[in-house]
């Protein structure tokens, strides 16, 4: 009796909210620009952002306005914009285009620098882009980036600018139409990405091991007093060797392609005497194998020891200044090539920092920081160029990995536990982040600064307050396991494809609070945790790819097929309470609930905010991965 008062009332509410909230959308003529800075917008990296703002350069940019989002988009680019309305759901999430503006390099005295970059001395507005010109294919770029096309309210300043600077002068249509990129996050393009960069990983380590085989020609001890003296002597090309022993030093610099190598098995040990880095490389293709590293300095940041006059740099130097200039076991500047393996530290500070360093590779480095993050520093600090680092291990400290502009960069198979975080990536595109795993720490794997191109595969992650953070665009997060952490995973990027990751037995499976509603998330198996999703922020998000979406367990509905018969909110005060709170999975298959639903997707008014997901899995989508995280779950075993 009271379920059927229950329904009444739902119904005659309904009925009633239905005639009051049924309006049309508004169409486009009241819309007009605002300051981008006001939008959600999408389309650069953060490093890019920095220089354009720091060299006084300009960037064509759009706003558009939709039907089913309440917020204005920004996008950095043409090409950011035709890519997303290519995307896969991009109408199902924002609906019709009400309006869309563009800059106008008309009459803003607009010329490239010497390095191809726009440059506006005159006020750029925006104008209709239905009206304007663009000019594609010529000599403008933006830092960081490729070529970049440049619209304009008059077809007169197009060709001007297209005869000065090259490139064909099309319509706005015709342009969207040659930017679009349709295929920009389908699976099989960034699986070739990371076979790519896998690839590149094997070649660079197989290089590096070369340096393990150079002869001996200088045997401290034998053929020289000290390290250093030893150093000034060999030949390049060969092997200063260390036997089993212990050598004190204040610091000692390599400068020439040489490989120093002790006897392994903790046997040889360089201390150094508490007060800087304990070994500086200078040099491309050095080898450091089979060593213990002691006495290393405590300070982490050279920031902190400069004054306000001395700190007259760039953003970029600012970061280099507070984390790669601080005291370190291993520190390489300019250093390409080099091999750092087999490598054993006790720091307070750094472990090994590699600057301007291409292609360096450490490898089977065991380091011991700190016991509490915030008195210690990094594990390993990458920045400006790619390494790899691969087969390591980080106990305590402050970040396993810490990357800045270290674009490519290769981080995989290394065991981190008790720091802050296990991979840290700051500025950097295109990185590799592939089976490491990561036990007590802040985050497993972070990633900030809105970089792009980003994979972040097959990563374990358990026990820490988040397994994996997903900002940035344009990336991949897959085969990730995330289990008994605070939050799973943080949906917190733009534009990047989550698949195939397992999500068991944290408190909140998945975090949804990206911004704009751009990613796709799809054959995820999120089961046994506290809550499947939190969100709290942006509007509705559908996480289902085409006809499939994921695994959240059993849920209410037809099994028959491969997609249950109704969709699943994840985060609505029903569904989301399936399977936790008694009586919820009754009342989700309650006919009262049955038609709020319907209701609400034909009622603008009543469109709720946070995650659905319209073709829930009846199957988990890696079943096998996902009995073995149960399995080991400790929160589900408690």
């Amino acid at each position: 009796m009271a379920a059927r008062a229950l329904a009444g009332a739902l119904v005659l509410v309904l009925a009633l909210l239905s005639v009051s909230l049924a309006v049309p959308a508004s169409g486009g003529a009241d819309r007009e620009p605002v300051a981008f800075e006001d939008t959600f917008d999408l389309g650069l990296t953060g490093t890019t952002v920095q220089a354009v703002r720091e060299r006084g350069l300009s960037v064509p940019r759009v706003q558009a306005f939709y039907s089913g989002y309440e917020y204005v988009v920004g996008y950095w680019g043409l090409t950011a914009f035709a890519s997303e309305h290519a995307r896969t759901g991009h109408d199902r999430q924002f609906g019709r285009t009400v309006a869309v503006y563009v800059t106008d390099f008309a009459g803003a005295n607009v010329s490239l620098t010497d390095d191809g970059y726009l440059r506006a001395t005159r006020h750029v507005a925006f104008a209709p882009a239905d009206d304007t010109h663009v000019v594609v294919g010529s000599e403008a770029r933006v830092p960081h980036g490729g070529a970049v096309a440049v619209p304009f309210s008059g077809r007169a300043a197009a060709a001007a600018f297209a005869d000065e600077y090259g490139g064909e002068v099309v319509s706005w249509r015709d342009a969207t139409d040659r930017l679009a990129d349709s295929d920009r996050l389908s699976q099989d393009r960034f699986e070739r990405r990371v076979d790519a960069r896998s690839a590149w990983a094997n070649d660079t380590v197989a290089d590096a091991r070369a340096l393990r085989d150079r002869p001996t020609s200088i045997v401290v001890g034998e053929d020289a007093p000290t390290l250093a003296a030893a150093l000034d002597a060999a030949p390049p090309n060969t092997t200063v060797e260390l036997p089993p022993g212990t050598y004190d030093t204040d610091g000692v610099t390599v400068s020439k392609p040489v490989t120093v190598a002790g006897a392994g098995d903790d046997a040889t040990t360089v201390r150094g005497d508490g007060n800087g880095s304990v070994v500086d490389v200078d040099a491309d293709r050095v080898g450091l194998v089979d060593l213990r590293v002691e006495g290393v300095g405590d300070v982490g940041s050279r920031r902190s020891q400069l004054n306000e006059s001395e700190l007259d740099v760039s953003w970029s130097e600012n970061v280099e200044l507070a984390y790669g200039r601080g005291d370190a076991a291993v520190r390489l500047f300019g250093a390409n090539e080099s091999l750092v393996a087999g490598v054993r530290v006790e720091t307070p500070s750094s472990g090994v920092i590699a600057v301007d360093s291409r292609a360096t590779v450490v490898r089977d480095l065991d380091l011991n920081g700190t016991d509490t993050p915030e008195d210690g520093f990094m594990g390993v600090v990458a920045m400006y160029e790619p390494v790899v680092v691969e087969d390591s291990a980080f106990v305590g400290g402050r970040d396993g990995v810490y990357t800045h502009r270290a674009d490519g960069v290769v981080v995989r198979d290394n065991r981190m536990r008790e720091g802050r975080f296990g991979v840290h990536e700051m500025y950097t595109d295109g990185a590799l982040v592939r089976n490491n795993t990561v036990r007590d720490a802040n985050a497993g794997v972070i990633v900030m600064t809105r970089p792009t191109g980003n994979l972040v595969v097959g990563n374990d992650v358990r026990r820490s307050e988040t397994g994996v953070s997903t900002a940035g665009s344009d990336s991949y997060f897959a085969r990730n396991v995330v289990v008994d952490n605070g939050y799973g995973v943080a949906v917190l990027g733009l534009r990047s494809l989550l698949a195939e990751n397992t999500v068991v037995g944290n408190d909140v499976g998945l975090r949804g609070e990206a911004s704009l509603p751009t990613n796709l998330v799809t054959r995820n198996d999120v089961v046994d945790n506290g809550r499947p999703v939190s969100s709290r922020l942006g509007s509705l998000r559908v996480w289902t790819v085409g006809d499939t979406g994921n695994y959240w367990g059993a849920l209410p509905g037809s099994a028959d097929a491969a997609t249950y018969d109704r969709p699943f909110r994840a985060t609505g005060g029903v569904d989301g309470h399936i399977h936790d709170a008694p009586g919820a999975y009754t009342l989700a298959r309650s006919p009262a609930t049955s038609l709020l639903r319907a209701v609400q997707g034909s009622v603008p008014g009543l469109r709720s905010t946070g995650i659905v997901d319209t073709a829930p899995l009846t199957e988990p989508a890696r079943p096998g991965v996902l009995a073995a995280a149960r399995n080991t779950s400790e929160v589900r075993a408690s």
